[in-house]
């Protein structure tokens, strides 16, 4: 595809491979490393169309009471995760950080804990102990360098503009010895293999980007990191992505119809669906996830998790 050239690699034989409704932009892939963009990039005005008030949740909230606790109480591996090896006053950076709920996790843990986010109303109900700079990109947040112990960005480097540049600036903040996570959909997962258009994942057009592993590996490597592990299996994530995506190619059923229908609503709200496609949509989750749970598990084994996350060092 003329003049797409791969944020990654640099290579320009980029191939469409989805065209999104409503959106002037396709979605491309690279030739070379696989990795997958939106051709033209929206522009940020654009962009900030994607994110409507709701998107974060209300409350310090993003679903229903029964769903956001088994989200926090799956969280708190996550959160054990993430702590390990951290001395009490560590300094933690969430990029992306949202409502604060990683955050206040984090803090109630002993640590010092900052946050950057693009939007103030996205940090709604932030705990008061994190420290949140609101910035367009990283490198506006004005971080000293070597600021920080450990880095985290969640599931958020695929909304970036620019992720190279971003790496770049988390090497620059990161202490010498200091750790970086970083998660991501995989673009060459089974699930996203299978689903094609329909895969939850995608979530077009807030994804700007889409990483294979190997891409995420040698985005990371050229920016000097040291990758120290990867990991294919979220019980947060996976499973609940393979039921959606399933759904999403029924055509009779709203896409990510299940997704919406698990976010909080205020009760006076009349409800989102009609009577059969909620009990349609509530019947798959329960009678999927164990099925959805097992296939997962079995991605993690072969590493074509739907979704990864790696562990990366700055030397």
């Amino acid at each position: 595809m003329a003049g797409a050239v791969c944020a990654v690699c640099g290579a320009e034989d980029a191939r469409a491979r989805f065209v999104i409704e409503g959106i002037e932009s396709r979605l491309v892939e690279c030739g070379r490393c696989t990795l997958g963009w939106l051709e033209p990039l929206p522009s940020p005005e654009r962009v900030a169309s994607f994110y409507p008030k709701e998107y974060y949740g209300t409350d310090s909230a993003k679903f229903q009471p029964l769903i956001e606790g088994l989200v926090r109480l799956v969280g708190s591996r996550h959160i054990r995760f993430l702590c390990a090896g951290l001395p009490p006053g560590a300094r933690v950076l969430d990029i992306g950080c949202g409502r604060g709920v990683l955050l206040k996790e984090l803090a109630d843990r002993g640590l010092e804990v900052h946050g950057v986010e693009h939007s103030e109303g996205a940090t709604f109900g932030a705990d008061p102990r994190a420290q949140v700079r609101i910035a367009a990109e990283l490198a506006d947040a004005g971080y000293d360098a070597e600021y920080f112990d450990e880095v985290i960005i969640w599931h958020v480097l695929e909304h970036v503009r620019q992720p190279r540049a971003t790496i770049d600036e988390i090497r620059r903040i990161l202490r010498p010895g200091g750790r970086f996570i970083v998660a991501v959909p995989n673009f060459r997962s089974f699930q996203a293999r299978w689903a094609g258009a329909a895969w939850f994942h995608l979530d077009l057009p807030r994804h700007l980007y889409h990483f294979p592993i190997a891409a995420l590996r040698m985005l990371l490597e050229k920016a000097d990191f040291v990758i120290e592990s990867e990991h294919h299996f979220s019980l947060r994530q996976n499973p609940f992505g393979a039921i959606q995506s399933l759904l999403n190619q029924i055509d009779l059923l709203p896409r990510n119809g299940l997704y919406r229908l698990l976010h909080e609503r205020p009760l006076s709200e009349a409800p989102l669906f009609d009577a059969p496609t909620r009990f349609l949509l509530w019947t798959s989750l329960l009678l999927g996830a164990p099925f959805a749970l097992a296939a997962s598990v079995v991605e993690a084994v072969c590493r074509t998790g739907a979704t990864v996350h790696v562990v990366a060092r700055r030397p």
